[in-house]
C-alpha cells in the first residue's frame, strides 16, 4: 500500500473515531413544558459502531504496510 493511502485511511479513522466518541458523551435530549418534562433517551448503539470503524480503520492504516 502507498504511503499516501495509508496516511489518508489513518486520518479519516481519526475523524471517525472522534465523531463516534462526540456523538456517544453529547448531551441527552429534553424539552420541559411547564412541569412536564420530557425526555428523548439516547441510542448509542450507532456511536459504538462509529467508534469501532474508526479503530479498524486506524488499525489498518498501522498494520497494513508492515509485511
Amino acid at each position: 500500500m502507498g504511503k499516501n493511502f495509508r496516511s489518508i485511511v489513518l486520518i479519516a479513522g481519526i475523524v471517525i473515531l472522534a465523531y463516534g466518541v462526540y456523538t456517544l458523551v453529547q448531551p441527552e435530549t429534553q424539552v420541559s413544558i411547564g412541569d412536564v418534562d420530557l425526555i428523548k433517551v439516547q441510542d448509542n448503539t450507532n456511536s459504538y459502531i462509529t467508534i469501532a470503524v474508526g479503530v479498524i480503520a486506524i488499525a489498518l492504516s498501522s498494520f497494513a504496510g508492515k509485511k
